[in-house]
């Protein structure tokens, strides 16, 4: 397996099998919140064992060309500001985190389980230590499965 393209200084990823609890709630919320149909992923967080928040990637922004970024195969985490749809505002990770806080819920000590992606990107990793996010879990091989 290639190494992640960004991972924190004290942060670990780890991996759940795809038929976890957890790791099935963050794929339905990919198939039933993402905006993007043909790479929906989608993020739970999950604390003292109960799902407080759910998000999924994407936005409304399309451009009749599709993505700039994948036309032209930047690779994943690079050229973001080409995409207004691609910015990382629009991530599954900070898409969950926005329902909880928006909730009034205390994110600090929860887990984030997201599936449909291999990483998270320095953006999402940021309001996730920001927010106090705990651990960040991954389907087994989702290098393979996603991407990368």
């Amino acid at each position: 397996m290639n190494a992640l393209p960004y991972l924190p200084a004290g942060k670990t990823i780890a991996y759940v099998k795809e038929d976890h609890e957890f790791m099935q709630a963050a794929k339905q919320a990919a198939h039933a919140l993402s905006f993007d149909p043909k790479h929906p992923i989608g993020a739970v967080i999950v604390k003292n064992g109960v799902i407080i928040g759910q998000g999924a990637n994407g936005s409304v922004f399309h451009h009749w060309l599709g993505c700039l970024r994948k036309l032209l195969k930047i690779p994943t985490g690079k050229g973001y500001w080409l995409c207004p749809g691609c910015q990382p505002r629009h991530h599954a990770e900070p898409s969950a985190l926005k329902a909880v806080q928006r909730d009034g819920i205390e994110v600090s000590g929860a887990d984030m389980y997201l599936w449909g992606h291999w990483w998270c990107c320095q953006a999402c990793w940021e309001k996730m230590i920001k927010a106090g996010i705990n651990q960040v879990y991954l389907v087994e091989d989702a290098q393979q499965k996603f991407g990368g």
